[in-house]
């Protein structure tokens, strides 16, 4: 058998230490799928001797990270922190899919001791940074350490042991350091460049905020969550279409562009909102913005074999991972499925047709795609987007 870097085996049918798989008649194959990308990963994107990964497979000495908003003057040996951040959401996944204490274990022992390598405390109040602490200071983005602290909210619901939900609040404390009154509220995307508010800080803020309510159950928490969601759909929903734009700069000009996740996320802040008040507008507001997202991120596709549907259009996977948290909170609601399904259609198509021979995955669908690299953070979108598949009834 395979040597497994972190605990679960592909090759069983149901080699689970939990009495969740011990319940099954036949292994949960998105379980199995996302445990088996988790491998790849640490197979192919590990770095010997460290709880680090490689930004890329192959290890590329060219690579520059376009999305870090600074002049990368070096290439980096290790992954920024957003790429590695992706791998503790996709475990995080798997051990509320499962309960299985394994997926616990790879967590503290693995996933936390390299996300900690991004820890600063020098500067106040402390926070993850974009790259690795040994190194030069590096920017400091809200987005970023909102989902870690979205995650660590979530570790804490599944596990309830207070070391994640000490992190969780940590970590806002940071969040909270990126509010201004500026353009009415809001938070910005980056500490070291404020120079917008972004839907990428603003609707997970919410949605951090109000899991740190339901974990906490302060009142504080709630509030918080509830004036970013406003101020989020007040001062960047296309009101055309229900989705949002990405971002409002201090100048007032909006930037236009519309992604996945930040519409995902919205969905998913509407639907906890309604779980927690039973307002109805904020239902309607879950229901109309997945509907649009349906609309504008799907498109019609018809497989060689069997019936037409409407597959995920290519792009960031891990846009498209976050927004099917916001399409699985949406149906814990409403049972409505519909959006869900075409999601694991486009999943099991994608599995056949676009997994590569390493079991790795690009940003096309469709096909194994021509690029010579991999990226780390497609990779962990990937098994996330399995294991919540995995865990939908």
């Amino acid at each position: 058998m395979k040597k497994k870097t972190l605990l679960l085996t592909l090759a069983c049918t149901c080699i689970l230490t939990s009495g969740y798989c011990s319940t099954l008649s036949k292994p949960n194959k998105n379980v199995v799928k996302a445990d088996a990308i988790l491998d790849s990963i640490y197979t192919h994107f590990g770095v010997q001797g460290s709880a680090l990964l490689r930004e890329t497979y192959p290890f590329d000495d060219k690579f520059i990270a376009t999305y870090t908003a600074s002049d990368q003057e070096k290439v980096n040996p290790f992954s920024y922190l957003w790429p590695f951040s992706g791998t503790m959401s996709a475990t995080s996944a798997l051990l509320e899919a499962t309960e299985n204490s394994d997926y616990q274990k790879a967590m503290d022992n693995k996933v936390l001791i390299g996300l900690e390598e991004y820890a600063d405390t020098k500067r106040e109040p402390w926070a993850y940074s974009s790259y690795i602490k040994t190194e030069a200071p590096s920017d400091r983005f809200y987005d970023d350490n909102i989902w870690i602290g979205i995650d660590y909210a979530d570790l804490y619901l599944a596990t309830h042991e207070q070391k994640y939900l000490d992190k969780s609040k940590g970590v806002w404390k940071f969040i909270q350091s990126g509010t201004d009154d500026k353009l009415g509220g809001g938070i910005y995307w980056c500490e070291q460049k404020k120079h917008s508010k972004n839907t990428c800080s603003n609707a997970p803020g919410s949605v951090y905020a109000l899991k740190l309510f339901l974990a906490s159950k302060d009142s504080s928490y709630f509030k918080e969550g509830q004036a970013l969601y406003e101020w989020t759909k007040k001062n960047l929903q296309d009101s055309t279409d229900y989705l949002y734009f990405d971002n409002k700069g201090l100048n007032g000009r909006i930037g236009r562009a519309k992604f996945a996740y930040n519409s995902g996320q919205m969905i998913q802040s509407a639907s906890l909102l309604y779980k927690l008040t039973k307002d109805k507008k904020y239902l309607t507001d879950a229901q109309n913005i997945a509907n649009a997202c349906h609309q504008f991120f799907f498109e019609e596709f018809q497989p060689e074999k069997g019936k037409a549907f409407r597959m995920l259009k290519n792009g960031n996977v891990w846009f498209t991972a976050v927004m099917l948290r916001g399409f699985i909170e949406l149906y814990q609601i409403d049972g409505n499925k519909a959006y869900i399904n075409d999601v694991q259609k486009t999943m099991d198509y994608s599995w056949d047709h676009a997994k590569d021979a390493q079991g790795l995955f690009g940003e096309d669908w469709k096909k194994v795609d021509g690029k010579k690299n991999r990226w780390l953070l497609t990779q962990a979108a990937m098994a996330e987007m399995y294991a919540r598949l995995g865990a939908t009834k």
